[in-house]
């Protein structure tokens, strides 16, 4: 499977709101049945994490296949988890403030309730980007088999 580095700017775009909304369906979902409260409510309080995750999401990903390029690596399965403990590190540095803010928590009680979100993330970012990579690959490989 051969990785694209070249990303247009609109697929960037695609790429990160489709991770967001995916994950936010699930989280929203989760926490209406974990914490007994609505789909609406839950949902809400993900979107000032939502957008923050998606602009950090954009941002990280160039940045990433930028030292892809620099220095010619593979994206292994240990790149892979590199990337996504990378992408989760730095957005529960950005999050905590904000945690603290909208649940009036300390930062204590925010970094926890942030490693619980990476319980969730981690291993969603690393298979939703490898999920992508694959069948962008595979609709690439597709498109050009047409022509």
């Amino acid at each position: 499977m051969e990785i694209e580095l070249d990303k247009s700017f609109r697929e960037r775009i695609f790429h990160a709101v489709i991770f967001e909304v995916m994950a936010n369906v699930i989280i929203a979902l989760s926490l209406a049945w974990l914490m007994n409260v609505s789909v609406l409510q839950s949902g809400s309080l993900s979107v000032i994490s939502a957008l923050t995750a998606t602009v950090w999401n954009f941002m990280f990903n160039r940045l990433f296949d930028a030292l892809q390029k620099k220095h010619q690596f593979q994206r292994t399965f240990l790149v892979r988890a590199i990337h996504a403990v990378g992408f989760e590190t730095g957005l529960i540095i950005t999050l905590i403030p904000v945690a603290m803010l909208m649940l009036d928590l300390t930062i204590t009680e925010a970094f926890f309730v942030e490693i619980g979100l990476v319980l969730f993330f981690l291993p969603y970012t690393l298979l939703f980007n490898w999920l992508y990579d694959y069948l962008r690959w595979i609709l690439v490989s597709r498109k050009r088999s047409v022509m």
